[in-house]
C-alpha cells in the first residue's frame, strides 16, 4: 500500500485546499451540519452544498452524465481530507448524495435518474429514509407498511418511525410490503414518495438532546405513481441492501470522526482545570493518546479498504467494520469531552456557562443513537463474524 500522492493528485490537493481557504464560512458555535428545525441554518447549509457542487467537488465518483466528475476514489478521498483540514461545514443533502443517488444510478430507471439526481446535488430536494417501523427496526424484514397496487398507483398505508429529517425532507425512499403472502424477505418493494402527497403526517420526536431530529411518519391512503418503483416489484430487499451498504459507510464516516477528534483536542487545549489547560493533565493526555491511536487506526483501515477498491477487490464486510468502529469511537470521543469539562460537561447549549456552545452533551447522546441506527453494533458484529470470519450463525428463534 503506497500512501503517497502522485504529482497530479498533489496538484489537485493544492487546488482544493486553495478553494476551501477562499470559501469556507466563518466558524460557528455549533459545527454540526444542521440545527434541527432552524430554517436559517437549513438555508445556509443548502447554500454551502450548492457552492461545493458548483466548484465540482461534490459526488466526484458519480458518472459525468449524472452531475459527477467520473473521478476515481483518490480524488474523493483528497476532497474529504481537505474538508476536515479546513473545518468545512457538513452537507445537508448527504443522505441523497451518499445513499439515494448511488442507488438510483445502480437500480433506478432513466426517468428516475433524470428527475432526481440533479436536485439531490443542488440540495433543491432533501431526502429521508422510510425503513424503520414500530415493529421493524433492526429486524427490517418484519415491516408491515402496505402498498396495494391499483392500476398505475400504489396506495400506501402504515407508519414509519425514527425517520431523520422528515420534518423538512422533500422526498422519502421507502420500503413497503406489496405481497403480504410472500416470505419475509420477498414481497417487499422499494418506492419513492413525495412528502407533499396528501395523507402523510409527520410528528417530530423530541429526543433527550432536546432536538427533534427523528420523526414518526404516518401514511394513510397515500397514492404513489407506479413509476416511482425502484427495481422490480416485490424485489425491493435487494435494492434496500444496496442502500444500507451506502448508509453504513456514511454513518462510519472517517472524515466526520477526524473532525470530532480535532474538536476534542482544541477543547482540551483551551479548557482549564487545576490551574492549567486540561491537555497538560497526564490522565487527559493518556486519554487523548488512546483516542488518537484509534482514530489513526481507523484512518489506515480506510486506506486499506481504499487500496482494495483501487485494485478492484470486492469490499466484503468493510461497510459493517466502518459502521461499528467509527460510531463507537465517536461516542467515546464525546464521553472524553464531557470528562474533560467536568462539572461544565452536562450544561446545555442554551446555558451561557456552557463550553464549546454546549454541543458535547448533545453529541454524546446523539452518537449513542448512531450506534443503534443503521443496524446496531451487535448486528454489525454478527455480520463480521458470520460473513467475514466464517463463524457459525447465531442461534435465532423460530419466526
Amino acid at each position: 500500500m503506497d500512501l503517497s500522492y502522485t504529482p497530479e493528485e498533489l496538484a489537485f490537493q493544492r487546488e482544493v485546499r486553495a478553494w476551501l481557504r477562499r470559501n469556507v464560512p466563518g466558524r460557528q458555535r455549533d459545527e454540526r451540519p444542521v440545527e434541527f428545525g432552524d430554517p436559517r441554518r437549513i438555508a445556509a447549509a443548502k447554500a454551502w452544498q450548492r457552492k461545493v457542487h458548483a466548484a465540482g467537488y461534490l459526488a466526484l465518483a458519480w458518472p459525468r452524465d449524472w452531475g459527477g466528475q467520473g473521478a476515481d476514489i483518490m480524488r474523493q478521498t483528497i476532497v474529504n481530507d481537505e474538508m476536515v483540514r479546513a473545518r468545512a461545514p457538513g452537507l445537508i443533502g448527504l443522505l441523497g448524495i451518499s445513499m439515494v443517488g448511488p442507488t438510483l444510478i445502480q437500480h433506478g430507471t432513466e426517468e428516475q435518474r433524470r428527475r432526481h439526481l440533479p436536485k439531490i446535488l443542488t440540495a433543491e430536494e432533501i431526502w429521508c429514509q422510510g425503513y424503520s417501523e414500530p415493529g421493524a427496526g433492526s429486524d427490517l424484514a418484519s415491516l408491515r407498511t402496505r402498498a396495494e397496487l391499483r392500476g398505475d398507483e400504489f396506495v400506501v398505508n402504515g407508519q414509519k418511525v425514527w425517520t431523520s429529517n422528515a420534518q423538512y425532507a422533500d422526498w422519502m425512499f421507502c420500503l413497503v410490503r406489496t405481497d403480504p403472502d410472500a416470505s419475509r424477505h420477498a414481497g417487499i418493494s422499494y418506492i419513492l414518495i413525495d412528502m407533499r402527497t396528501p395523507g402523510i403526517t409527520v410528528r417530530p420526536l423530541v429526543q433527550m438532546t432536546g432536538d427533534a431530529g427523528f420523526n414518526e411518519v404516518f401514511l394513510e391512503d397515500v397514492r404513489v405513481p407506479r413509476a416511482n418503483l425502484v427495481g422490480q416489484l416485490n424485489a425491493g430487499w435487494q435494492v434496500a441492501n444496496a442502500t444500507l451498504a451506502h448508509e453504513r459507510n456514511m454513518l462510519g464516516s472517517t472524515t466526520r470522526t477526524q473532525q470530532t477528534f480535532q474538536k476534542l483536542v482544541r477543547l482540551a487545549r483551551t479548557h482549564r482545570r487545576n490551574g492549567g489547560p486540561a491537555s497538560e493533565d497526564p490522565v487527559v493526555r493518556q486519554r487523548l493518546a488512546d483516542l488518537a491511536i484509534r482514530v489513526e487506526t481507523m484512518r489506515l483501515e480506510a486506506y486499506r479498504q481504499l487500496t482494495d477498491a483501487l485494485h478492484g477487490r470486492p469490499p466484503g464486510i468493510s461497510a459493517s467494520i466502518n459502521k461499528l468502529v467509527t460510531t463507537e469511537l465517536n461516542h467515546d470521543i464525546a464521553r472524553a469531552a464531557l470528562d474533560v469539562l467536568g462539572s461544565y460537561g452536562p450544561l446545555h447549549k442554551r446555558d451561557p456557562r456552557a463550553r464549546d456552545g454546549g454541543v458535547w452533551p448533545s453529541d454524546f447522546m446523539y452518537s449513542l443513537g448512531l450506534i443503534i441506527g443503521g443496524g446496531t453494533s451487535q448486528i454489525q458484529k454478527n455480520i463480521i463474524a458470520e460473513r467475514g470470519l466464517g463463524m457459525p450463525r447465531e442461534a435465532r428463534g423460530i419466526r
